[in-house]
């Protein structure tokens, strides 16, 4: 597959992840979006990585599943916790969890 069509495959994510952050109300809607944000900028560091030949690219990479991993469990520890104090998981009623 050429790169080209791989960088554009990567902005079609960002995108997709943009947009879902500015229409979800649902908490678990808005961390996939964040999880598409990531990937996308993920598969653009293999990407330069494989045409500038660094290394560092990929070690870049390495760290953003990492961020990715993190940020699922303490948002989603975030969600359970919300589900249980406020009975609901929207974003816009999160107002328990302030202070």
């Amino acid at each position: 597959m050429a790169v080209r069509t791989l960088v554009l495959l990567a902005e079609a994510l960002f995108c997709l992840g943009v947009y879902g952050l500015l229409t979800r109300r649902h908490a678990v809607g808005l961390l996939l979006s964040i999880e598409l944000i990531l990937n996308a900028a993920a598969l653009n560091f293999v990407l330069f990585s494989r045409v500038f030949d660094q290394v560092a690219a990929q070690a870049f990479t390495l760290f953003i599943i990492a961020l990715a991993a993190c940020e699922a469990v303490v948002g989603l520890a975030i969600i359970i916790r919300l589900t249980r104090t406020a009975q609901t998981i929207y974003a816009d009623e999160a107002t328990v969890l302030k202070g």
